[in-house]
């Protein structure tokens, strides 16, 4: 009897060695995990301070040479040092307004069309279509939008709202002088083109990820597909589609190569949406390795940071919204 009672003893101690040493395994898996999450997390806070350090630092001279009459002087000639970035910034705005007018209705439609109303058969090759778009190069947006794009918007659409919209008593400024084919309108519309896939795919996403159950009981009661759409698919995904559409937001106003070919690259102001301008991205792209002189790189440098800021200030804009709308829902 105590031989087998050592026996049990000395079973129950190895299973329980055994437990022990499979804890302890886990356990530090589980720190080492929980380090390089945290490294992960520490790394990315890192390189984004080191970034805002390097355009502050960088843009330092420019800002002791100008202060903040930086932002609201659209004078800038190099020969001179005489540098301000109102011209690039209003052109940044201006052409992703333009850019989110267009492609945010228009991709919110696309994204109804293949949830609720678009044959199945028909769903897969739209769908493939509109990732395509996405994957295509912004330079060579550019280049069919310099060289096939603009003439056809000079000879068709521009003379079109010059001739119907440029004598309208408060529209006339918009669309006022020749029509060059490239300028803020042209680079407004490549942009939009450019971020309709990111407005459509996402929402075709979370339209797809309302539970069916509602659709079904909203057509149950009579509603038409506007109203389900309108009533409960919509209310449903918002959080969702103001994502995507800051998403394509924030790809707007960071675009740079697609936007350099058919805006004009002029730094100047002007009311008229067909004539030249420029945006930050473009200005950048540019000039930055034919900047001689401190100066000069430092005036480039404080548009980048102008540039960083704009998009926080996006990105913190979209956070506060879904924020609001998620304590509602909740």
């Amino acid at each position: 009897m105590v031989d087998v009672a050592l026996q049990q003893g000395s079973v129950v101690s190895a299973a329980g060695a055994k437990r022990a040493k499979v804890l302890d395994r886990l356990r530090l898996g589980d720190v080492v995990f929980h380090g390089l999450t945290r490294s992960a997390a520490i790394g990315v806070l890192l390189l984004l301070s080191g970034v805002i350090v390097s355009l502050v630092w960088g843009s330092l001279p420019a800002f002791r040479k100008f202060g903040f009459g930086f932002l609201v002087s659209e004078q800038w000639n190099p020969v001179t040092d005489d540098f301000g970035g109102l011209a690039a910034i209003y052109g940044t705005l201006v052409t992703s307004f333009i850019a989110m007018l267009i492609a945010v209705p228009v991709g919110l439609l696309i994204a109804f069309f293949l949830t609720e109303l678009c044959p199945q058969w028909l769903r897969r090759p739209i769908g493939i279509a509109i990732e395509l778009l996405a994957g295509i190069p912004s330079i060579i947006y550019g280049i069919w939008g310099l060289f096939i794009f603009a003439p056809v918007l000079q000879a068709t659409l521009q003379p079109f709202l010059i001739d119907t919209l440029g004598n309208v008593p408060v529209l006339a400024p918009l669309f006022s002088g020749p029509p060059f084919g490239i300028g803020m309108l042209t680079g407004g519309l490549i942009l939009a083109i450019m971020v309709l896939p990111f407005v459509a795919s996402i929402s075709r996403d979370v339209f797809e990820a309302v539970p069916v159950v509602l659709k079904e009981a909203a057509y149950g009661v009579g509603c038409t597909t506007w109203e389900v759409v309108r009533n409960v698919v919509l209310p449903y995904a918002r959080v969702g589609v103001i994502g995507g559409i800051m998403l394509a937001l924030g790809r707007a106003l960071g675009e740079t190569m697609a936007v350099t070919f058919v805006i004009g690259n002029a730094h100047r102001i002007s009311t008229s949406l067909l004539a030249p301008g420029t945006t930050i991205s473009a200005a950048i792209a540019n000039e930055f390795t034919e900047a001689v002189g401190d100066l000069y790189t430092s005036a480039l440098i404080e548009l980048g940071l102008i540039l960083f800021v704009i998009t926080f200030i996006v990105l913190a804009i979209a956070r506060y919204l879904l924020m609001r709308i998620e304590r509602r829902i909740g």
